[in-house]
């Protein structure tokens, strides 16, 4: 399937939910009303697998994606129905959803090799800059902040950084679990994106909690922050309150 963005009519459904947010109360986004979606997921490691799986199993259609496509093809048919595989390409395109899961120093190239089919497209980021892994981009990514740097490296995509700062054996698993919801914190700037990415964190066994900006919160979100770590939603939303 060659799909290269959105129809209009779809495109214009899932971005009126932004008129929905805007007449709700403060923290309050109706993502009940986003209807299964079609969700490319480049970058198929623990992280895009945990939450591909999940996605696929509340009855969305997802498409994995990474550098071994034999290991997506496996994964996928091991998934059932609504799950396939492709290149990054194909996922890309096929996705009127995206998230992305790849070491933080692909994401340049990955910007380039996509951006055609990246732009006007919501994207979850998960991508955590680590210098010991990454190198100088890491080190770019930290001094800018997560959220701005992404939001460079991937011109014209609707960032929603979310996933950032819990474990991907957990991830794996949150669906499964009985009890009170792991909060997830998220940053974005589109309320469309961040109505979706919201009904998705829910479908992935978290409690989304929106936090701010990508600028202003975006750079929070990773591992060695006040908000990494598995933490109540109102945990969350009183250390958020606490950083600027």
């Amino acid at each position: 399937m060659n799909i290269a963005r959105p129809d209009r009519r779809r495109f214009l459904q899932l971005a009126g939910i932004a008129a929905i947010v805007q007449t709700l109360p403060a923290g309050v986004i109706a993502a009940e009303a986003v209807p299964a979606l079609r969700i490319g997921i480049i970058g198929s490691g623990r992280v895009g697998s945990a939450l591909g799986t999940s996605w696929a199993r509340a009855g969305h259609t997802v498409m994995f994606s990474s550098l071994d496509l034999e290991h997506d093809k496996k994964l996928a048919a091991g998934i059932g129905a609504n799950a396939r595989a492709g290149t990054p390409r194909e996922a890309a395109a096929f996705g009127e959803i995206l998230l992305i899961s790849v070491p933080y120093g692909a994401l340049p190239q990955l910007g380039k090799d996509l951006g055609a089919l990246l732009k006007g497209k919501m994207v979850i980021d998960t991508c955590n800059p680590f210098p010991n892994r990454d190198g100088e981009i890491a080190n770019w990514a930290r001094e800018k902040g997560a959220g701005v740097a992404s939001a460079e490296l991937l011109p014209g995509a609707r960032i929603v950084r979310a996933f950032n700062a819990v474990g991907a054996a957990r991830m794996a698993e949150a669906a499964q679990r009985q009890g009170p919801r792991t909060g997830m914190p998220m940053a974005g700037d589109d309320a469309a994106a961040i109505a979706v990415a919201t009904r998705l964190v829910r479908d992935a066994g978290f409690e989304p909690v929106l936090v701010g900006s990508l600028a202003a919160m975006g750079k929070h979100l990773m591992p060695g922050t006040p908000l990494a770590g598995e933490r109540s939603p109102e945990d969350i939303r009183k250390i958020a309150a606490t950083l600027n």
